[in-house]
């Protein structure tokens, strides 16, 4: 690898991942007299936001800041304080027919986004919920509702979800990478879990309700550009050890219902609360 990137001629190395595979090819890039610079992680710090004893519960740096924070190092200046009113996001796409037959033409009614899954179950809101969530949404007739997810799984429980109601439709399996992309750009707000939708969303300037189980937002990974308060939170009183894990990989016992402690009348209540303030 570290011979076939030497032939692009490359002036600086910015390893965002810092891992072995990524600290070899900087080091040898260093060797050859380039000018790197790598990502602090952060690691102690979130092993002490996630350790059952003695947590230190409270925000560390997000990993939007750290990338910049090594930009900085090799030259580039990124200014992010004016991020909440300055940033500028890509413009909203132009649906092309083969999208527009799925979704129909953008009228009056607000488009919701939902993705419902994780990688790891302790990121997933209970099915019912979930289901009480879409149900109360798509009594609105002026919402529309798209379901987000892949695999025929998933697929299936998004299908349950939908319930052939007019107002939600389920895009799994029916498009592309990019043409998810290019609808996910004309939404009016995304609900998604601790997971990538949310990302993708919050980075096409959409608004992004996100929720958290056994993972955490003080852990650096809420989506860009977003406010605390669309970070639902399971409840710590009921489940003081919470975060258990950065990415949610970590089972702990008596934890797996964490994420029942967010009411579903309270998602839907900061859905609708963003759908208002878009109209201001």
């Amino acid at each position: 690898m570290y011979s076939d990137l030497k032939q692009l001629n490359i002036d600086a190395v910015a390893d965002l991942h810092n891992v072995l595979r990524s600290q070899i090819l900087r080091i040898l890039f260093a060797l050859s007299a380039k000018k790197v610079a790598y990502t602090d992680k952060g690691r102690a710090e979130k092993r002490a936001l996630t350790r059952a004893q003695d947590k230190i519960f409270s925000p560390i740096k997000t990993m939007v800041e750290r990338h910049v924070d090594t930009f900085k190092k090799l030259g580039f200046s990124i200014d992010l304080s004016s991020r909440s009113f300055g940033t500028k996001f890509p413009q909203k796409a132009n649906l092309a027919e083969d999208i527009l037959k799925i979704t129909g033409e953008k009228t009056t009614q607000k488009w919701i986004g939902i993705a419902p899954f994780a990688q790891y179950d302790s990121k997933v809101y209970p099915k019912d919920l979930m289901q009480k969530v879409i149900e109360e949404l798509a009594s609105e007739t002026t919402n529309k509702i798209f379901l987000f997810g892949g695999g025929n799984k998933e697929i299936e429980i998004l299908n349950s979800f939908s319930n052939a109601k007019e107002n939600i439709i389920n895009v799994a399996g029916k498009l592309k990478l990019q043409q998810e992309l290019d609808l996910i750009s004309n939404l009016d707000v995304m609900l998604s879990m601790d997971s990538g939708n949310g990302h993708m969303a919050a980075m096409l300037g959409i608004k992004v309700i996100t929720l958290w189980g056994a993972t955490h937002p003080f852990a650096g990974f809420a989506p860009f550009n977003q406010p605390l308060e669309n970070c639902l939170v399971s409840d710590r009183e009921k489940f003081p050890l919470l975060p258990t894990s950065v990415y949610g990989n970590k089972k702990v016992e008596g934890y797996q219902d964490a994420m029942r402690s967010i009411p579903p009348e309270k998602v839907v209540f900061s859905i609708q609360s963003q759908l208002a303030a878009s109209e201001n």
